[in-house]
């Protein structure tokens, strides 16, 4: 059973998706609205938090950068806004779905099961350590220097040149992806249904903006080369495994 915060003003739909995630045998706090949740997070993160975007006291986009500063967990946006500027957004704050008004909700049901379905697996993984280092050549890297990159399946922890990154859990799905598939162009379809789990319109610059917020925090761009009209490959070469 997983502890779902169900974050919505309008009453009847609050009440809505809370009986049908209860039926999935899901534990379901409701609220409708900002105030007490971010309290409640911080004496017992939940497994997913669903989000409404616009709620009567505050801006959902600035609940969950603060709840994200805390604790990783995940998160799907409900929203009425349907621009792409705003999908956007909801992304690069480190959303694991976006989903616009009015939904279906078996189709709530079926995302919130996927994400679920993403996190238990990550957390099922065998506890024995698993850490993996990647080089990036200096004729390869903007400052023509070597590189190091190494990933720990288990822990989940970045760590480039030594210094640790600070990956959302969709991040980390995407490059460990790639690193584990180096010289191997990756389409964004199959990032999407390897990483996501879902295929959506507009879905493709979901991809783009994490692929951005990754190169970004890796700060060398020399990682990830984009292949114009295929997709991605990673380039770093590996080093070393340890098991």
């Amino acid at each position: 059973m997983s502890k779902i915060f169900v974050v919505e003003d309008n009453a009847g739909l609050l009440d809505a998706i809370g009986s049908y995630l209860e039926v999935e045998g899901h534990k379901v706090v409701s609220f409708d609205r900002i105030a007490g949740v971010y309290e409640a997070a911080k004496m017992g993160f939940p497994d997913l938090m669903i989000l409404d975007v616009m709620l009567p006291d505050g801006d959902g986009f600035h609940l969950a950068r603060r709840i994200k500063k805390d604790n990783d967990i995940p998160i799907l946006f409900l929203t009425a806004r349907t621009s792409e500027s705003d999908r956007i957004t909801g992304f690069e704050i480190g959303a694991d779905d976006y989903v616009v008004k009015p939904f279906s909700m078996r189709e709530l049901v079926l995302r919130v099961r996927s994400i679920l379905g993403r996190t238990q697996r990550d957390s099922n993984k065998s506890s024995k350590e698993q850490l993996h280092t990647w080089m990036l050549d200096s004729e390869m890297a903007e400052d023509h220097k070597p590189h190091k990159l190494e990933l720990n399946e288990n822990s989940h922890l970045c760590l480039h040149d030594g210094i640790e990154v600070k990956l959302t859990a969709t991040e980390w799905k995407i490059l460990s992806f790639l690193a584990e598939r180096e010289k191997v162009v990756v389409s964004r379809e199959k990032l999407l249904g390897m990483c996501l789990d879902y295929l959506a319109e507009g879905s493709e610059r979901a991809i783009n903006t994490h692929m951005k917020n990754i190169r970004a925090k890796l700060t060398i761009n020399g990682w990830i080369e984009t292949v114009r009209g295929f997709g991605y490959r990673f380039i770093g070469k590996v080093e070393h495994d340890i098991g």
